[in-house]
């Protein structure tokens, strides 16, 4: 099933395409392929986020910011994968409870972005990168210039990054309920609509159409619209969705959103994953008041990276470590006070022995070496783990056990 998603807004953080290939030869190419992902593989999930929205499970989701296709082999994802686990794991031993494991792999490959254009050390300006779907990370108008057949590209590659997750059995491959909550889902935002609507097929179980380029679509911060044709895709769709939601956002929209994409369907369908950084303290508490009881109708997810984001004294995006700590704290805090449970955290990491997120603002001093993310700062393992305990000690409600400064800050050089 294909067909262009319709809305009266224009879409926010679309490419201005160019290439010799035209967009629509691309976008029909898409629509015969196959789909990346099986409809029954988005029901298991489902399965798995309604058990968390039930308070039985706790939501893990991370990987990359911006996925380069050269990782779409089974020597890069499959540490992507097992440092997913191994989060998992750290929730599921202090929690007592299952973990429902989501990576941002196999499709994170396009990013929305703050400005059109970047200022370059030596005073060229070039096209922002927004992903290997769109342009090239290189500094030449020829590798900025937004290619219509890298979205070909996104699909053969997200292809090749779940191929082999499945090899490596981190992914479902069978056609029935999942046997436990051990298995690995593929996720990435719904940014870039014409491959999305393109990638649309036929759920024969639900009718209608489901989005086959990921288990889960969530819906960006920047591309929120209430009447806007990325919410509008989402509602479409079958598969569970999630919506980043930021520090300006009203109760009024929020509830729009709630109603719009959860009316008649499985609990835990939609998940508003909150991004507010230090305003989450005063806004968090302040929206769940303006929704009252729509509240209820979304499973909770604290993204505390997206808020976080600094840039140290040599001008390197950072993010540190209190700062993200802080906001799980705080979002888990409003969430109690409102009768609701953390239902999970929202990361962006990497198994790469990186340095891009520091320990103290003193750190913000320090040029960052060990630093490869071709967007923004990322957990390295040792932080993530760490991360992930202090989430998992909030869903719990007690305080977190301090980290020793020893491990907290090994990878500093």
């Amino acid at each position: 099933m294909t067909g262009a998603t319709k809305a009266p807004r224009p879409p926010a953080q679309q490419p201005r395409w160019a290439g010799g290939v035209p967009l629509a030869d691309v976008v029909g190419e898409l629509a015969t392929r196959p789909p990346l992902v099986s409809a029954e593989s988005c029901y298991a999930l489902q399965r798995e986020l309604s058990l968390a929205a039930a308070g039985g499970a706790v939501v893990v989701q991370a990987g990359d910011c911006a996925e380069p296709f050269a990782d779409a082999d089974r020597e890069r994802m499959t540490p992507k994968v097992e440092l997913l686990g191994a989060i998992a794991d750290v929730v599921e031993s202090v929690v007592g409870l299952p973990a429902v494991r989501v990576g941002r792999f196999a499709g994170q490959y396009a990013k929305p972005r703050s400005r059109e254009t970047e200022r370059l050390p030596d005073g060229r300006t070039l096209p922002v990168y927004r992903g290997d779907a769109v342009n090239g990370t290189a500094p030449t108008p020829e590798a900025r210039t937004p290619d219509p057949t890298r979205l070909l590209a996104a699909y053969d590659h997200a292809a090749l990054a779940l191929d082999a997750l499945r090899l490596a059995e981190f992914l479902p491959v069978f056609e029935g309920p999942a046997p436990s909550l051990c298995l690995t889902y593929a996720s990435h935002e719904a940014l870039l609509l014409d491959y999305e609507d393109a990638l649309v097929r036929d759920d024969d179980r639900r009718g209608g159409g489901y989005g086959s380029s990921g288990h889960l679509l969530w819906i960006g911060e920047r591309t929120r619209q209430v009447d806007g044709p990325h919410i509008a895709f989402a509602e479409r769709v079958t598969n569970p969705v999630g919506v980043k939601v930021g520090p300006d956002a009203s109760g009024a929209e929020v509830g729009a959103l709630i109603t719009r994409l959860t009316e008649g369907r499985p609990r835990g369908r939609l998940s508003l994953i909150v991004r507010m950084g230090p305003r989450i303290v005063d806004e968090l508490p302040r929206l769940l008041g303006e929704l009252g009881d729509l509240a209820a109708r979304a499973l909770w997810i604290s993204d505390p990276m997206h808020g976080n984001t600094r840039r140290n004294h040599h001008g390197q995006k950072t993010r540190l470590l209190p700062d993200i700590e802080r906001e799980i704290r705080a979002c888990g805090a409003a969430l109690r006070a409102h009768g609701l449970p953390l239902g999970g955290v929202h990361l962006e990491t990497t198994p790469e022995p990186v340095v891009e997120c520091v320990e103290t603002e003193a750190d913000l001093a320090t040029r960052l070496d060990r630093y490869t993310s071709t967007c923004d700062p990322r957990l390295n393992a040792e932080q993530a783990l760490a991360v992930a305990r202090v989430a998992a000690e909030v869903r719990l409600d007690r305080p977190p056990v301090p980290t020793p400064e020893s491990h907290r800050r090994a990878d500093l050089p």
